[in-house]
């Protein structure tokens, strides 16, 4: 039994020692920030493990257009899931850290705004795959989709916030977090405790639904 939870173990201590550091741990006190830096640990976090998921997703669905098994397209739409469930955790813990350095929850920043466009993209794959009847239909024009929705993920929310002024770091003269703003322990934490940590937790969140989706199907060894 160890031998085969060894990774959620893992996940769950890692997790734990995210929360003490993000609410315990010392900080550098930065001008505007102060000590809603601690935020990077969850904020930022919940982006990067929203592109794992996305990116695991896109993969089962361009593995369906190639063998059209079922089960490729169970898995790709559980990862969509579980990266909508992070980029949703995502704007909100951002807009939370929003309220205590620009002075508002939403102030239609381009990352915002980018945001929360790739957000609805996403949420139109499941409403679109909720619209069509026939399995193997649905499963081709939803991985089609899914493509599509991983691509507008670049342009919504890396590129174009990048090139217009911006509050949020990254964009045109605020330069993204650097070692002068995180200093190296809070990025080995996020790096190596944070990502591994939130990312293994929602790769057994999805996996309890992979598992249930096969127990409720009923073309349970269709391929």
């Amino acid at each position: 039994m160890l031998r085969k939870n060894w990774w959620k173990i893992v996940g769950i201590v890692l997790l734990v020692i995210t929360f003490i550091e993000g609410f315990l741990g010392n900080v550098p006190r930065k001008p505007i920030l102060h000590e809603t830096i601690r935020n990077y640990y969850f904020h930022v976090v919940m982006w990067m493990s929203m592109m794992i998921f996305f990116i695991v997703s896109v993969t089962y669905s361009v593995k369906y257009l190639r063998s059209q098994k079922h089960a490729a397209d169970i898995y790709a739409e559980e990862f969509a899931k579980t990266g909508i469930v992070f980029s949703l955790l995502g704007i909100t813990t951002g807009s939370v850290w929003a309220r205590y350095t620009w002075g508002a929850f939403w102030s239609n920043d381009p990352k915002q705004l980018g945001a929360a466009i790739a957000i609805l993209i996403y949420l139109a794959y499941v409403v679109l795959r909720n619209s069509i009847p026939d399995i193997d239909k649905r499963a081709r024009i939803s991985a089609v989709y899914n493509i599509f929705a991983f691509a507008m993920l670049f342009p919504t929310i890396f590129i174009i916030p990048r090139l217009v002024e911006s509050l949020h770091p990254g964009g045109m003269g605020n330069p993204v977090f650097n070692s002068q703003d995180v200093d190296p322990k809070m990025h080995l934490i996020f790096l190596l405790i944070a990502v591994p940590g939130w990312t293994l937790m929602g790769l057994w969140i999805t996996s309890l639904r992979i598992r249930l989706r096969f127990l409720n199907e009923k073309k349970f060894g269709h391929e």
